[in-house]
């Protein structure tokens, strides 16, 4: 839960997204502990409650890249299927997209992802100079861009251990769509915060 505020998410939904394996309840039942022990404070804003870090939840920050970092240098690299989520890892590549690079006018990326329990296998991002849109369903508009590859390639691009271009070379991913896009998709990429991290060999 911290986490997912540190990465800037302070809506009760939001919040809920990047926990997804959490049930709502209990996320209500950990964001009222984290409130009574001064790490968050729950404000009104335009009529929704939101969730800010306070000064000592912010405190909490480096302690928490540094246990990132460290499960990423010691924990075992290879993930289960079981552990490969779709859903969140759309999430997490969505609010990390490095948007002053994104293209004045609308792009739509579809991500398929053939490996995945069938609720999870396509994603459309739309994307703009302006906003950054995640869909679950298809948002009725033309697809510029189609990316298919597997769960667990994704996740090695996004966590820096596989390079995009290393893995569409090794045909583990192909992206689909006019040239002048697909030459810049790559850089529209931000990868996780973690992705410089080395792993222990």
């Amino acid at each position: 839960v911290i986490r997912e505020l540190l990465c800037g998410s302070v809506r009760f939904n939001d919040i809920h997204r990047g926990v997804a394996r959490m049930s709502r309840s209990l996320l209500s039942q950990r964001l009222g502990e984290l409130e009574r022990a001064g790490v968050i404070e729950r404000v009104e804003a335009g009529g929704h409650p939101e969730y800010h870090l306070t000064a000592a939840g912010e405190e909490l920050r480096p302690i928490v890249m540094e246990l990132g970092a460290w499960g990423k240098r010691w924990l075992q690299h290879t993930l289960t299927r079981e552990h490969l989520d779709a859903g969140l890892l759309m999430w997490d590549l969505q609010r990390r997209l490095v948007t002053d690079r994104l293209p004045a006018r609308r792009v739509v990326i579809r991500f398929h992802y053939p490996d995945a329990p069938k609720a999870y296998q396509q994603f459309w991002l739309m994307l703009s100079a302006h906003a950054v849109d995640l869909c679950v369903t298809d948002p009725g508009h033309e697809v510029d861009l189609q990316l298919t590859t597997s769960v667990a390639t994704m996740v090695d691009v996004w966590m820096g251990d596989l390079s995009f271009a290393e893995a569409t070379r090794a045909n583990r991913m192909q992206l689909t769509g006019p040239r002048a896009l697909r030459r810049q998709f790559p850089t529209w990429l931000g990868l996780s915060a973690l992705a410089a991290v080395p792993r222990v060999q």
